[in-house]
């Protein structure tokens, strides 16, 4: 049997007619584990020092002969799926060693997932990443930690956003806005912490200026926050490594210090945008994806709050084929950075017919292909259907995942009339192969009020006010 299982999409991605969707590819697996007399029931835990773990359940093939090749190629396609959107450092799998095993060689430090195996441990965790085999019954219990971050709105409250090219704040009375502003910064290549820490604080005090009092603080920014500290984010790129973890790792902890110890929070960008969309929307179970720079996601679940997931979809598997284009980073193939994102725009671009200068940015080649399909170009036309048919299926691949009720679609690939064609092929395709999903999901763009004052707002509701008894 061949890992090359007979996948037949209804639908086929104009500019990638041998995409293979991973929620096919899986339901097609699945279809031979319930036919296989002896499959067997599998465990996977992932782990962190601070006691959190995450359990997943499936089943696998009868580990013999060509299915052998299937049940590793569907645990570890699997395995870094949770890996990046729930994080951990360390990888148990109960009910088959033989698969425990191949995970242990690939996620090891020269092994095909060495990128994830240093990310996650060394970078994430700050702990070297193992991969544990044992019995079902020996199986570490789950544990998340019950934390529910967000629409706490009372008080006087500081929100603040980090980006690449400014810092915006807000202060906010009781949920209402009574001020606001951006401030032009340069942070990536900057080598000195003191420039991030005293920019922080410039805006933080700025804001403070405008208020009675600071009861909370509550930031966002583009990177891999963990209890407060700094693991990985791009715009400390500039720091060396001795002086990211002297200085910037827990950067928010000092930044907290010096306001008092009041209640202080930071969440990844992402994370606060779906609460912002969530709180807007006044619905819960939302799905926030930004298809910018890279693919930014974040998550507000059933009780309208943000988790302690992780939610780096950017890294996640989505198309099985073989030959999948792959993401020169991690060297893995078939991720939805590939696809969904400024760089999967310019990717599809000479397949449709478009030749733009070698030497030229993502980012310049996304504002070329739009003036082409501002001018109604077909080729144009054709990548965003290329992307549209992709995500349709990558949607119905996450809410395997995730409940959602709402999708909040943004970023700059979104923008004018070829993100109208992206949301018209996803619609298409849930309406065609996941028919009970189109009933289901919601896709909707950000509104002017959100754009304006959402993020800041959803930021400053992040930390809950310490009640003294």
């Amino acid at each position: 049997m061949s890992t090359k299982l007979n996948i037949k999409p209804k639908i086929k991605p104009t500019l990638d007619p041998g995409y293979v969707p991973a929620i096919l590819w899986t339901r097609a697996y699945k279809e031979l584990c319930n036919v296989d007399a002896e499959s067997a029931d599998i465990s996977i835990a992932l782990s962190r020092e601070d006691g959190t773990v995450f359990i997943h359940k499936t089943a696998v093939l009868s580990h013999v002969g060509d299915n052998i090749a299937l049940n590793n190629k569907y645990i570890e396609r699997l395995v870094k799926f949770l890996l990046w959107q729930k994080g951990g450092s360390k990888i148990t799998i109960g009910g088959n060693d033989a698969i425990a095993e191949y995970l242990a060689t690939a996620y090891s430090p020269t092994g095909e997932r060495a990128f994830d195996y240093k990310f996650m441990g060394e970078k994430m965790f700050l702990t070297p990443m193992t991969v544990e085999k044992c019995t079902l019954a020996d199986m570490p219990e789950p544990h998340e930690e019950n934390v529910s971050l967000g629409r706490n709105l009372d008080g006087c409250r500081i929100g603040f956003d980090l980006g690449g090219s400014d810092r915006k704040a807000a202060a906010v009375i009781d949920g209402e806005v009574i001020f606001s502003e951006e401030i032009e910064w340069n942070p990536y290549f900057e080598t000195d912490p003191e420039y991030h820490y005293k920019g922080i604080q410039d805006t933080l005090k700025r804001a403070a200026a405008k208020l009675p009092r600071v009861d909370a603080i509550g930031g966002s920014a583009a990177g891999c926050y963990v209890n407060n500290e700094v693991r990985v984010a791009s715009l400390f790129r500039g720091v060396a490594e001795d002086d990211f973890a002297k200085h910037v790792r827990g950067i928010f902890h000092k930044l907290k210090e010096e306001w008092g110890n009041i209640p202080f929070e930071v969440a990844n960008d992402g994370e606060v945008t779906a609460l912002a969309g969530s709180m807007s929307l006044k619905e819960n179970k939302v799905l926030g994806i930004s298809m910018g720079t890279s693919v930014a996601a974040g998550y507000c679940n059933e009780s309208g709050h943000i988790t302690t997931w992780l939610n780096e979809l950017a890294f996640v598997p989505i198309n099985y084929r073989d030959d999948a284009p792959a993401d020169e980073w991690s060297g893995d193939v078939g991720c939805s950075v590939q696809y969904f994102c400024q760089q999967g725009i310019a990717r599809l671009a000479p397949g449709a017919g478009i030749e733009l200068p070698a030497d030229m940015s993502f980012p310049e080649q996304l504002v070329e292909i739009q003036k082409l399909m501002f001018n109604n170009d077909e080729r144009a036309r054709k990548i965003y259907e290329t992307v549209g048919i992709c995500f349709g299926y990558t949607i119905a691949y996450f809410a395997e995942f995730y409940e959602i009720e709402n999708l909040l679609l943004l970023g700059r690939v979104t923008s004018g009339e070829g993100g109208q064609i992206i949301i018209d092929k996803t619609e298409e395709v849930l309406k065609a192969e996941f028919p009970e999903l189109a009933k289901q999901i919601s896709i909707s763009t950000p509104d002017e009020q959100l754009k304006r004052h959402g993020q800041a707002i959803a930021a400053a509701s992040l930390p809950a006010l310490v009640v003294n008894n």
